[in-house]
């Protein structure tokens, strides 16, 4: 007589643990005071814990550091994204970015508001810091790579430092957005891509103005 074969245990992984955190963090309202007791709460062992990360604030670093993880993979499943240009990648990229956020909102929000010294919440952006402009880099680097003249390149640093401040004040619209489907949050990514873009390609600056009527309509509603 055959036996039923049992399922197999779901190994352990990084994405579990940080799913059992954002899901502790959403139900205390806080960050647990201790890896044992998160660890006898969630029935797993602190060995499991110390394997992927170090600390609360490193495991804090890592759940940005994966969403970042998780819109890359998204976007390279696509056929026509190689195919993009450098502006279309990133206008990607955002999209892409803020949908994962929105389905994680409540998580973000909570964290982002969790210190009344705002800098002190942003320390949990840092590994994001690095992707995001390491991605910029390689945009800039692919747009170069079409100019022939060396006068016409632009700098690799200065656009990556651009993007992550761009991010930055992307990141406070959807946190402060009311808009159904956030679509107001939708605009600010495109009018701010665009804008971004055409200062480096040196182009008219209709889209600035563009920029600043609209951010100053949301800012009066």
């Amino acid at each position: 007589m055959a036996t039923k074969k049992q399922p197999a245990e779901k190994k352990f992984s990084k994405e579990i643990l940080i799913g059992l955190y954002m899901n502790y963090v959403l139900e205390h309202e806080h960050m647990p005071k201790s890896v044992y007791k998160f660890a006898k709460e969630n029935k797993i062992t602190e060995e499991q814990f110390y394997n992927y990360f170090g600390s609360f604030e490193g495991l804090r670093k890592g759940i940005w550091n994966q969403f970042y993880v998780n819109t890359m993979e998204v976007m390279n499943k696509s056929l026509e994204f190689e195919a993009f240009t450098p502006r279309e990648k990133l206008l990607t990229f955002y999209y892409t970015f803020f949908e994962l956020l929105t389905a994680n909102r409540s998580y973000v929000l909570l964290t982002l508001n969790e210190n009344p010294d705002k800098l002190k919440n942003l320390e949990q952006l840092k590994e994001l810091r690095k992707d995001i402009k390491v991605f910029a880099k390689e945009l800039i680097s692919e747009g170069n790579e079409d100019k022939n003249s060396q006068i016409l390149k632009q700098s690799e640093t200065v656009f990556s430092e651009a993007t992550w401040v761009q991010f930055l004040f992307i990141l406070k619209f959807w946190v402060d957005d009311n808009s159904a489907k956030f679509e107001s949050t939708d605009i600010v990514i495109e009018k701010s891509v665009n804008t971004v873009f055409d200062l480096f390609d040196n182009t008219p600056l209709e889209r600035v103005i563009d920029l600043g009527k609209f951010l100053w309509k949301e800012k009066m509603n």
